[in-house]
């Protein structure tokens, strides 16, 4: 496999499509339904569906945000451009190193959830099957990733959109099942404040559940780094990002509706995530042999949700290593698919040696809420830096740029909305439905720190030695290409 250390990514490879599948893929639609969106029934009760659209409500201020910089800044750095412009070529870099390193850690977090997944139900189907054999399905599904990406953008792309339509069908069709079996126990009352959980009572369990199905919603960005592959990107990612935040905030609202008012508002607060009250427990004891797509929806989603976000850290370190702020092997390119090969053998790398690693040392379900800890408090800082960014990029372009609500009022608002989120990913316990971390899930901030803090330190270095690669962290490089030749400065990218 050879490769080459300069050049671009392939142009004009996807359309709106694929970057639209790519954000929808990175929000892993089903397997936040059946899992992470049900931890906020603890405290908003049968009252959920309510939490879920003021979390999609205050998610599209975010959104609006990062699509109103995709649109401005198209680049495979993404986040880290966005800081770099909005704020400080050096906030930039951190920004950008933060965000690689959680972003390959998505991998091996699904990996993990795969992993224990399929050797849980098949040990429940098939008690011969050991419920401890879960390594050999990560490691299958690790090769499916690195396949993908090795083949290029396409290919990648083009996966996620097959995995994407299917796990979203699936819990379409299941939903339209619930409310219809609900018949006459169908009530706009979950939209209300009166089916909240024991002591959380109004709209303290619904703020509350919000505050978790929030987390729901990271990975909406997810087509921005896609941005140098994309036809016509500044339309493309814009649409992109704010589709995906909607499109899929409507379709957790109607999902949680379903399942509430056919579970039944008022023991809804004991619903979660595994057991007879979960997503596949209902499917199982009513729908028959459905439970099998329900698990195969979760399943793909583990698989479309690990592709998207390596797709997100190979072109983010990509974009970072042809600047020179992380080392050149990662803008490796393959000759013929313009794929970051030696980022996708990197990624693969880490995301083996993460998920056995961590899996085996703890158990896989431990291991994979360190690693969440990890990532979602990482991602919800980069959206709270982001969204200072996009305030500060337009209040910099002048005043014909600049619309005060879009820039100014809906910053303020997503702010205010990912504070809480951050707090509770943290185990911070500021407010009272927070739970404190336990050993090990509570090394996180100590990873997430040490982390930082060397970028720190790689950061003062560059400054001192190469100031000019960290100004680098704010070039646009497609402003640099001439799609008339399809070259950027002076190299062939077709």
């Amino acid at each position: 496999m050879h490769g080459e250390q300069t050049g671009a990514l392939r142009r004009d490879a996807i359309g709106l499509r694929e970057v639209l599948f790519q954000s929808i893929t990175a929000m892993a639609p089903a397997a936040a339904v059946a899992a992470s969106i049900p931890s906020g029934a603890a405290f908003a009760g049968g009252s959920l569906p309510l939490a879920v659209l003021v979390a999609l409500v205050a998610c599209l201020f975010t959104a609006s945000c990062v699509a109103e910089l995709a649109r401005e800044l198209p680049a495979a750095g993404s986040v880290a451009t966005y800081a770099a412009r909005g704020l400080h070529p050096a906030v930039g870099f951190l920004v950008g190193w933060a965000y690689v390193f959680v972003e390959m850690l998505v991998p091996p977090l699904l990996l993990l959830q795969l992993g224990f997944t399929a050797a849980g139900t098949l040990h429940a189907e098939w008690s011969a099957y050991p419920e401890d054999l879960w390594w050999p399905w990560a490691l299958a599904g690790a090769g499916v990733i690195a396949l993908a990406g090795y083949l290029g953008v396409r290919a990648a792309a083009r996966l996620g959109t097959v995995l994407g339509v299917f796990e979203v069908l699936v819990l379409l069709v299941f939903a339209v099942l619930l409310i219809g079996k609900a018949g006459s126990a169908n009530t706009l009352s979950v939209f209300g404040t009166s089916h909240t959980a024991d002591g959380y009572a109004g709209t303290a369990g619904v703020f509350a559940g919000s505050v978790y199905t929030v987390l729901a919603f990271a990975g909406f960005e997810a087509a921005a780094p896609l941005a140098e592959e994309t036809r016509d990107p500044r339309r493309t990612m814009h649409r992109a990002v704010l589709g995906a935040a909607l499109g899929i905030g409507l379709f957790y609202v109607l999902t949680t509706y379903a399942m509430t008012v056919y579970f039944g508002p008022d023991r809804f607060a004991k619903f979660g995530a595994s057991g007879e009250a979960c997503w596949e427990g209902v499917a199982r004891a009513s729908f028959g042999l459905f439970w099998v797509l329900v698990f195969l929806a979760v399943v793909n989603s583990t698989i479309a949700n690990a592709n998207a976000c390596a797709n997100v850290s190979t072109r983010t370190a990509f974009a970072l290593a042809r600047i020179r702020v992380l080392p050149g092997l990662l803008a490796t390119l393959h000759p013929r698919h313009r794929s970051p090969v030696a980022g996708i053998a990197v990624q693969s790398a880490v995301a083996v040696a993460a998920a056995l690693g961590l899996g085996l040392a703890y158990d896989p379900v431990t291991a994979y809420l360190l690693l969440a800890t990890v990532i979602v408090t990482v991602v919800v800082g980069v959206y709270i830096v982001v969204i200072l960014s996009c305030s500060g990029h337009f209040l910099r372009a002048g005043r014909a740029a600049f619309k005060p609500v879009r820039h100014l009022v809906f910053p303020v608002l997503g702010i205010a909305a990912f504070i809480p989120a951050l707090l509770t990913a943290a185990g911070l316990p500021v407010f009272d439905f927070v739970t404190e971390l336990t050993a090990p899930v509570s090394y996180a901030g100590p990873i997430v720190g040490a982390w930082l803090a060397v970028g720190v330190v790689v950061l003062l270095v560059l400054i001192r030695r190469h100031p000019e690669c960290i100004a680098e962290t704010a070039r646009v490089h497609l402003d640099a290409y001439d799609p008339g030749t399809g070259r950027q400065d002076g190299t062939v990218v077709r």
